[in-house]
């Protein structure tokens, strides 16, 4: 059952060829078997079994939707009722939430089974899910390499079958990188059309939650079931979520007509293989009825650095919170209120957390607030016109995801200008709110590449119908890797 996707669990519930409490224990044994890729932080199989047989019981009144009864995994970034939500961090390691976030909610109300939560970079900070307080997740590809971050565990999750979805967020391209370095597909929805409430906050401006899944008809399902309006997050839009999944019956490639930014084509740094697969991907988009044309996006090249002006900023504003007395982790026995403060943020804080708390900081401080914060807002909106001149002659953009396949374990750890650069793709859109995807388009040396396509605002529907339109041309999506390794 592992290699199927929640379409084809969907069906063999329907068809009693297997209970939801039976699914849920094989995949219970499952991530077992596959410890060692480090994927989950916590496990919850008492609940998930008294959930499975819930979802048993409603698909025996007639009640099942297309999320009843299936196995899924949430990032550990969102707040679960009665259950550990650590951020990947020492300093939220003991924190039970008493409530669930608006995608738990969702997913939950939808019938699935949530089975655990998934390791990750502390804080949602990194590109390779080797910062998490817990220990780096491994690539099922490749046990030596990266998954990606920053929902580095969600990814690996899925790519070894251990669940057939998860959910994840996406900052500057978190749920995309990992996706492409692990061989899933992974969408970031327009930036207001999933609700952040009970997403424990990085970037608040840029952060978005997503669905992690096999194909783009997976992540249709999870899309409609965790999107919808909440009052409780105040940049949440009310607007109708489509039923993304029965457009896809309707969708065709041909006609669309598909940008490819000679910016991202010329750009430096790109891995042969990776030119190589994309390249290849256009090609055949092209060969089936779709009209390919170069556009430009001028002002791509200072995505990466509007981003660590802006996201550090917000991150050292959000995480002011986690001070040892009214949230997170305490020093032992301290000896003053400011050695309180100190050794709490201290101990509790990993070291690249503590780097950007630091370069929020400085960004944000009197007299350079107009030098660096500021000039970098006028930045993004320059990055934001941009797409918004493309999307006058394009439905969809298309390139690459990440610039290389996942790298070695400790490659870039000491070098993080170099771990930056691993999103310098990604990160515009998150600037721009858009939406976009990662699918996989092929192997390089035996790891995954993503394609990357991004659409305008709201138009999740047209951005799956051409990814699962691709979907149907190839069979990358369907390659899986060995959990045994």
């Amino acid at each position: 059952m592992h290699d199927r996707t929640i379409a084809e669990l969907g069906r063999a519930l329907e068809q009693g060829e297997c209970s939801s409490v039976e699914l849920t224990r094989a995949t219970l044994e499952r991530i077992e078997q596959a410890a060692d890729l480090n994927a989950f932080i916590t496990l919850t199989p008492d609940s998930a079994l008294a959930e499975a047989e819930a979802a048993d019981a409603a698909r025996a009144r007639g009640e099942a939707g297309p999320l009843t009864g299936i196995p899924i995994a949430h990032k550990d970034i969102f707040c679960t009722r009665g259950v550990r939500t650590s951020c990947g961090s020492r300093m939220l390691e003991g924190f039970v939430p008493p409530y669930d976030a608006f995608v738990v909610e969702q997913l939950r109300a939808a019938g699935a089974v949530t089975v655990g939560k998934t390791n990750m970079d502390e804080f949602a900070m990194g590109s390779s899910n080797e910062t998490s307080f817990f220990g780096p997740v491994k690539n099922p590809w490749d046990r030596k390499a990266v998954p990606g971050g920053s929902s580095g565990g969600s990814a690996a999750a899925v790519a070894s079958g251990l669940v057939p979805a998860a959910t994840g967020t996406d900052t500057g391209g978190s749920i995309r990188q990992p996706a492409a370095l692990t061989g899933i597909s992974g969408l970031k929805p327009t930036y207001g059309r999933v609700s952040r409430y009970g997403i424990v906050a990085f970037a608040s401006s840029l952060d978005q939650a997503g669905p992690m899944a096999s194909s783009a008809e997976d992540l249709a399902i999870m899309l409609r079931g965790m999107a919808g309006f909440d009052r409780r997050d105040s940049t949440c839009v009310d607007r109708a979520v489509p039923d993304y999944r029965a457009a896809l019956a309707q969708t065709d490639v041909r006609g669309l007509r598909v940008g490819l930014p000679k910016e991202f084509i010329e750009a430096d740094g790109v891995d042969a293989e990776v030119s190589s697969a994309v390249t290849a991907a256009t090609e055949a988009l092209r060969e089936a009825g779709a009209e390919v044309r170069e556009i430009s996006l001028p002002n791509a090249g200072m995505a990466v650095p509007v981003y660590y002006v802006i996201a550090p900023a917000e991150a050292s504003s959000n995480l002011s919170r986690f001070d040892g007395v009214r949230y997170g982790y305490r020093c032992d026995s301290p000896a003053d209120l400011e050695d309180l403060y100190k050794r709490s943020r201290g101990e509790g804080f990993g070291e690249e957390v503590k780097r950007r708390i630091m370069v929020g900081t400085y960004a944000l401080s009197a007299g350079y607030y107009d030098a660096y914060y500021r000039k970098a807002q006028q930045v993004r909106r320059l990055v934001q016109q941009d797409f918004a001149r493309a999307f006058e002659s394009v439905d969809v953009i298309a390139g690459p995801t990440s610039p290389s396949t996942a790298f070695p374990l400790g490659s870039k750890a000491d070098d993080p200008v170099q771990m930056y650069l691993s999103d310098i793709f990604t990160i515009a859109v998150n600037l721009a709110g858009l939406p976009a995807l990662s699918i996989p388009a092929g192997f390089g040396d035996g790891r995954p590449v993503g394609l990357q396509l991004i659409g305008n605002h709201f138009e999740e529907g047209r951005l799956l119908g051409a990814a699962h339109g691709y979907q149907q041309l190839t069979d990358w999506h369907r390659q899986r890797p060995s959990v045994e390794g």
